[in-house]
């Protein structure tokens, strides 16, 4: 199972929970390893084609969506990589994009179509999520009447916080904090739609954005099962979890183990990584309309 990868001769920009960013010069290499990551821990144990996967995945979206916003992606094709990294070809083949350099926005912009995990959470609390007031009478896994934008401060280590938009504009302005939630709910709609007519329900999901000479662009990964909630749409019901195509697989299990969610974490047995991986495989599938080879 590849987890990780090392390149030599070529500087590591980042490395992120499950991408390695190295440094092309004018350009970025993104390479999606299989690692997985739950409570922001990184597993020990790896999802094997994962990276594949949600790149595959990434890569359909950023056409599909491209009529909304332009985005950082150059290419994927193997030819297209620096010759110094032609002996990992086999390894980097489907799991890599080269992309465009940009200031990246740092919030998580997250929308959610319903209402579950840590929006849930918030709104038992205080019958809100980042501030929004919803209706009083929500079940969990509930569709909203309307998709809401719930933005999220980025953190290197440790986890993500939740923010109300009013914290973003005063960190970014109103214009660019205006541009990016129209454009995520825009994204999420128009995804949400096409996914909901091939029987995944997306639940909710998170979009970056960065500047590129000025340009707004949508960067990173988009609508995977690492980013998103993906429901099966003939098994759902309000008022209880829901079955799921992405690794929320993973996440009920480690709740079932007496862990703190601090590394290390525990060791995934053998059908739980199986199980992973087939789930991955059969969100490809569904989405893009291709079997994983």
């Amino acid at each position: 199972m590849l987890g990780d990868v090392m390149l030599p001769g070529i500087k590591l920009f980042k490395k992120g929970k499950v991408r390695n960013v190295y440094d092309l010069g004018n350009e970025l290499l993104l390479i999606a390893t299989d690692r997985i990551s739950c409570f922001d821990v990184i597993l020990s144990d790896s999802i094997p084609d994962k990276g594949r996967i949600l790149t595959g995945i990434s890569i359909f979206w950023f056409s599909y969506l491209s009529d909304i916003v332009k985005n950082h992606l150059i290419s994927s094709d193997i030819m297209s990589l620096p010759s110094s990294l032609s002996e990992y070809g086999e390894y980097l083949k489907g799991r890599f994009m080269i992309t465009k350099k940009c200031r990246v926005i740092p919030f998580e912009c997250v929308v959610r179509g319903y209402i579950s995990g840590s929006g849930w959470k918030e709104y038992k609390q205080n019958g809100r999520i980042c501030g929004i007031k919803l209706p009083a009478d929500l079940k969990e896994s509930d569709k909203l009447s309307e998709p809401i934008f719930t933005p999220a401060t980025k953190a290197s280590v440790g986890h993500d916080e939740n923010v109300s938009f009013q914290t973003m504009k005063e960190s970014l302005g109103v214009e660019v904090s205006t541009k990016v939630k129209d454009l995520s709910i825009a994204l999420y709609t128009k995804a949400a739609d096409l996914a909901r007519s091939k029987g995944i329900i997306i639940a909710d999901t998170k979009f970056e954005f960065g500047f590129c000479d000025n340009q707004l662009l949508l960067i990173d990964e988009v609508l995977t099962p690492d980013s998103s909630r993906f429901w099966p749409k003939e098994d759902y019901a309000p008022g209880r979890p829901q079955a799921s195509f992405d690794k929320q697989f993973v996440r009920d299990y480690l709740e079932t183990l007496d862990w703190a969610k601090t590394p290390p974490a525990p060791r995934l047995p053998r059908e739980i990584i199986e199980k992973t991986q087939d789930k991955y495989k059969k969100a490809y599938k569904i989405i893009t309309g291709k079997d994983f080879i």
